[in-house]
């Protein structure tokens, strides 16, 4: 009889992975000069590089496999961008439809009877534009002492100051012979 182990163990193991390539996924890559790991882009720039050594060293058939190598993962590169622009776009649209649907939703549907609200008459045909009236001149405008209104403290005139008392010298103990001017010679005990 079988373990119902088994089956539960591989169940779940295709949904978590990631289809199609990935930019930042890293390759083993068995070229001419032995393996060269990395990213696509490091790899591309790896076989690049030892494609330009072998040129230099006048090899031109190792050149030309390196350069295949990297001509290989530059389309590996490509790919990946291709699907990661793919599924961006998808994203994008999605939600740009989502927002547009949110916007619809909260807009308040316009009766038959009114004109629609983006239309260039004001609501209120009787109201007048405040910038089209007469502006009053700034220096025409009356003190406000005059209106009555409220003097605020940063207004009010600073209070005067009252001068301050000179301190008082402080008082001399008297000396043993009963004179309390310390300049008096001292009675001999």
């Amino acid at each position: 009889m079988r373990s119902s182990k088994s089956r539960s163990r591989n169940k779940n193991n295709n949904r978590n992975r990631q289809s199609g390539n990935n930019l930042n996924r890293v390759f083993d890559s068995s070229g001419p000069e032995g393996k060269v790991r990395g990213t696509p882009q490091q790899i591309i720039e790896k076989y690049n590089q030892l494609a330009r050594d072998a040129a230099l060293g006048n090899d031109r058939v190792a050149a030309e496999n390196f350069q295949q190598h990297s001509e290989h993962y530059t389309r590996l590169h490509a790919e990946a961008q291709r699907e990661i622009d793919a599924r961006r776009e998808v994203q994008e649209r999605e939600n740009r439809e989502r927002q547009q649907a949110r916007n619809e939703q909260h807009q308040p549907r316009p009766d038959n009877n009114q004109p629609p609200r983006n239309a260039q008459q004001p609501q209120n045909a009787n109201a007048k534009d405040p910038a089209a009236a007469d502006q009053p001149d700034v220096a025409a405008m009356p003190d406000p002492a005059d209106v009555g209104l409220v003097d605020t403290p940063e207004q009010a005139a600073p209070k005067a100051r009252r001068a301050r008392k000179p301190k008082a010298e402080p008082k001399a103990e008297p000396n043993a012979a009963g004179s309390a001017d310390p300049e008096a010679p001292k009675a001999a005990e």
